[in-house]
């Protein structure tokens, strides 16, 4: 009995060393917190994915932005899809954010783009509580996609992006007023920038992703369904080629019989590309 205990106590004393001299293992379990308010709006809160044995050396931090034509949607949108997520990348962090959403009278651009800064910066100012490190990939569907976009092209505060993911994000926001797929996208933009290009041209130019790529832009990663009838082709096309002129890391992937948004196979072949790119890109 003594000696089994002896073997049980040396056991725990080189998992303990072991762990100690490995900057990137640690006994944390998982956690997950939801609905944690990042600010004062009902609308700003987000939900907290942590991995088991996270530390602040290593452990990835993925924050998801939702769609809905920046009016709607919610985080809830990306509840089916975390756990595949986690299985995909089983080291990062998730961090599910909500913003305010645009109407009539309130909340108009850049509402929206604020709101993903404040998030990261909240999640950023609890690094070691969370024990994650600070480097962030952004990704985002729809008007989700071009905040993450934006967030990644505009802002190197509070942190870096070190990747970019659009799941058919707009890009160009003068083009796709200008030259819509659906009628539906000019009444969409008159709501979140308070008016047309005409009237409000500066907002729409802060908008427009495409606008804001340099050479120092981070790796992108494009995800486009070709008949998508919201959010056309053209628009990920204008961004690729801003992108390879600027020599920036990119890649455009296109379904082409697929519409806004896809499952079943094709979505599983987006995160087993989206885990390729990110090992390509993201150390």
């Amino acid at each position: 009995m003594k000696i089994f205990v002896l073997l049980i106590f040396m056991s725990n004393v080189v998992t303990a060393c072991a762990n100690l001299s490995n900057p990137s293992i640690s006994d944390l379990p998982a956690a997950t917190y939801l609905n944690v308010s990042y600010g004062a709006d009902p609308k700003q809160l987000l939900d907290v994915h942590l991995p088991a044995q996270r530390t602040a050396a290593v452990t990835k931090v993925m924050f998801l932005i939702h769609g809905g034509g920046w009016s709607g949607g919610d985080k809830s949108e990306f509840y089916a899809y975390i756990d595949s997520l986690k299985k995909h990348l089983p080291g990062f962090a998730f961090i599910n954010v909500n913003y305010r959403l645009a109407n009539f009278s309130n909340n108009k651009f850049p509402a929206q783009e604020i709101d993903v800064k404040a998030a990261i910066g909240f999640v950023m100012d609890k690094q070691e509580e969370y024990n994650i490190s600070r480097k962030v990939v952004l990704l985002g569907t729809s008007a989700g996609a071009h905040l993450a976009l934006l967030q990644g092209y505009k802002n190197t505060e509070p942190v870096q992006a070190q990747a970019v993911i659009s799941f058919f994000g707009p890009t160009d926001i003068v083009d796709i007023y200008k030259n819509p797929p659906n009628p539906q996208v000019p009444f969409l933009l008159q709501i979140l920038m308070g008016g047309t290009p005409a009237e409000k041209p500066d907002n729409y130019l802060q908008a427009s992703p495409v606008h804001f790529v340099t050479p120092q832009t981070c790796p992108t990663l494009l995800f486009q369904g070709g008949r998508d009838a919201l959010v056309n082709p053209r628009q990920a096309n204008l961004l690729k080629d801003k992108l390879q002129k600027a020599g920036v890391p990119n890649e455009l992937i296109i379904y082409p019989h697929e519409g806004h948004g896809w499952r079943g196979m094709n979505l599983g072949d987006s995160f087993t590309k989206l885990k390729r790119f990110l090992e390509e890109h993201v150390n």
